[in-house]
């Protein structure tokens, strides 16, 4: 897991009063970054699925929502924290239709359509973090690997 940066605001997901401030919070820091309309949705719904996802089978947890800004992008990272129970079949947790709590089950692959950056982190008994990043610019230059 990574430690937040100084610029992460931290929400916690204790109950369903919390999920429309990590929406807020969401839209508001898209904006601010210049995220259109459109991404900013997107990254609003994204962001609401993995929260609901958070308190309901992880038991609760936060959201870091990081703004991300150099002299070569601005972006967006959030991570969804819990110490639930973790995901025992990432496979199967990432298929389209898959649930366990009685829904749709596109929470965890929808989202993953709707960003650039997705990473699902869950151990068993341990659990589960994602991360999703979205870039307002095409996103970060590719690194050189020094080779010629």
């Amino acid at each position: 897991m990574h430690a937040p940066s100084a610029r992460t605001v931290v929400l916690p997901i204790g109950s369903d009063t919390d999920l429309p401030r990590v929406r807020q919070q969401v839209r508001q820091t898209a904006a601010d970054l210049g995220f259109g309309l459109v991404a900013q949705t997107k990254l609003v719904t994204a962001a609401s699925e993995l929260a609901r996802n958070t308190l309901v089978h992880g038991g609760g947890g936060h959201a870091e929502i990081t703004p991300l800004d150099d002299e070569h992008a601005r972006g967006l990272r959030l991570s969804f924290v819990d110490s639930g129970p973790g995901i025992r079949d990432l496979e199967a947790a990432m298929t389209d239709g898959y649930t366990t709590g009685g829904g749709l089950g596109l929470g965890l692959s929808g989202s993953k359509r709707l960003v650039r950056e997705f990473v699902l982190d869950s151990r068993p008994g341990e659990g589960t973090t994602v991360t999703i990043t979205d870039w307002v610019t095409t996103g970060p230059p590719a690194r050189s690997t020094g080779a010629a």
